[in-house]
């Protein structure tokens, strides 16, 4: 199974009916129930075809990247702030992978179908539930996303989980460090709030759902991985300075 997923989510017809497939079911849920805003469209324009890699927080294992989906498809067909009419994933932008955990792209007839969309699985060094701690990526994992990156452009959670205000692995920094990708942050808010954790599923109707492309990071590439994380953390919004102080004494 594993072998045969690889090389269907290689073909872009299969890549393209998954979009068209996952795209207009989720449309209503994104879009009609909800409220998107999509901010900082502009910061998109001109960018290679390759070796972009997106860093943002992560708040639904499959929604935030999906919507993703939807912009940079509407972003292909003209789009500048908004969806519009779901025309675009007639013909949709299929360059663009994203990684996820191995172990939640097992889960689902949903999740296994997606991962034909582009996933990338890598294998969490740490238990969400647990009390393990945090430590970088695989070494192959690592190279996995750096292939993609020679072809495409990827979506990444430096997080790794959907906890806001977690800590960041250092694999993401380690991957900028030797491949040298543009950088643009993503700041998301509403998801959590409108769809559950693990699926597609409708919460609550009428949030609003924000995603903020903020302008390519300048990076210091002879930095350490540490600096690197902290960068990173501070620019989706996700480290100290941002918390909540109801958190940062809890």
């Amino acid at each position: 199974m594993g072998k045969r997923t690889s090389r269907l989510r290689n073909i872009n017809i299969v890549r393209k009916f998954v979009h068209f497939t996952v795209g207009l079911f989720t449309y209503p849920g994104i879009a009609i129930m909800n409220k998107l805003r999509i901010h900082g469209m502009e910061h998109l324009k001109g960018l290679p075809a390759h070796n972009v890699l997106f860093v943002s927080n992560h708040q639904t294992y499959f929604v935030d990247v999906i919507t993703f989906f939807h912009i940079l498809s509407a972003r292909k067909w003209g789009k500048k702030d908004r969806l519009g009419i779901p025309y675009y994933f007639l013909n949709p932008y299929t360059r663009v992978n994203y990684v996820a955990a191995e172990q939640t792209m097992k889960s689902s007839w949903l999740s296994r179908l997606f991962l034909l969309a582009g996933g990338l699985t890598v294998k969490r060094t740490w238990n969400e539930n647990s009390n393990e701690k945090r430590t970088g990526l695989d070494p192959s994992d690592t190279r996995k996303i750096q292939r993609a990156l020679d072809r495409n452009w990827v979506i990444t959670f430096p997080q790794g989980t959907t906890t806001p205000y977690a800590p960041a692995r250092k694999g993401t920094a380690l991957i900028i460090k030797h491949h040298k990708p543009i950088v643009i942050p993503v700041v998301i808010n509403g998801f959590s709030r409108a769809f559950n954790k693990t699926g597609v599923t409708l919460k609550r109707k009428g949030t609003l759902l924000t995603v903020t492309f903020k302008p390519p990071l300048q990076i210091d590439y002879n930095a350490s991985a540490q600096e690197i994380t902290n960068q990173l953390m501070d620019a989706i919004e996700q480290s100290k300075q941002y918390m909540p102080e109801v958190l940062q004494h809890g």
